[in-house]
């Protein structure tokens, strides 16, 4: 069983908090305008009753509280994303692992750490190009713990790939037939960052992959 890099939710919590503040901004707006008019028109005669008004009062506090309250978030959430940020780029030029499927070929070599759970008997492991497909195929044994894997660039014709981003995919079986879990890591310095989406990226080469993927940080 492979393992993809951790995603972030940054993007769609902050995304969700907005459209709900636009919704109760709206309905506080609406809610305003109804008393204001209600106020204005209510018959001297038969004044609005003072429980149903009381009513309409707290209401109309605990929608302000709440347009508060996703204000608030919203700032901790682009605070806590300038932090994240900033630990990105403090990994420059450091020797990272994280677990990704994904590392790059370069000068005929791509490299990978399965991590197994136990013996692996059998262990399929596959590499496919950044469109999915399989270039590469073998079987092979792997011990528990880390094991290192490496390909040499070549495809099952024999053609040399060109250099770039490959992922791995993993099924593995011990002796008697039962699955083995096998997670795969990358481990390379940390050339880059990218900061253009809602989470930060560290850079391998051309590898990309999240910061809460990084299982361990060198010097």
């Amino acid at each position: 069983m492979s393992v993809s890099g951790v995603a972030n939710n940054t993007s769609t919590n902050t995304t969700s908090l907005t459209g709900s503040g636009a919704t109760i901004a709206g309905n506080f707006d609406t809610f305003l305008q109804i008393l204001t008019t209600q106020l204005k028109n209510q018959n001297p005669l038969d004044p609005l009753d003072t429980n149903q008004f009381t009513a309409q009062l707290v209401q109309f506090s605990g929608v302000e509280q709440q347009l508060k309250t996703n204000s608030y978030l919203e700032a901790l959430l682009n605070v806590n994303a300038t932090t994240t940020g900033t630990q990105a780029m403090s990994l420059i030029g450091k020797q990272v692992t994280a677990e990704t499927v994904a590392s790059e070929l370069r000068d005929g070599k791509a490299s990978w750490v399965l991590d197994a759970d136990s013996r692996a008997a059998s262990a399929k492991i596959q590499v496919k190009d950044s469109s999915g497909n399989v270039v590469y195929s073998t079987e092979t044994s792997l011990e528990a713990g880390e094991n290192s894997f490496v390909w040499d660039g070549k495809g099952d014709d024999g053609q040399v790939r060109p250099d770039g981003v490959y992922s791995i995919a993993i099924s593995a079986t011990n002796a008697a037939g039962g699955t083995v879990g096998v997670t795969s890591q990358m481990a390379g310095k940390v050339d880059g960052v990218d900061l253009s989406g809602a989470q930060p990226y560290l850079l391998v080469g051309k590898a990309r992959f999240s910061l809460g993927s990084v299982t361990s940080i060198r010097a």
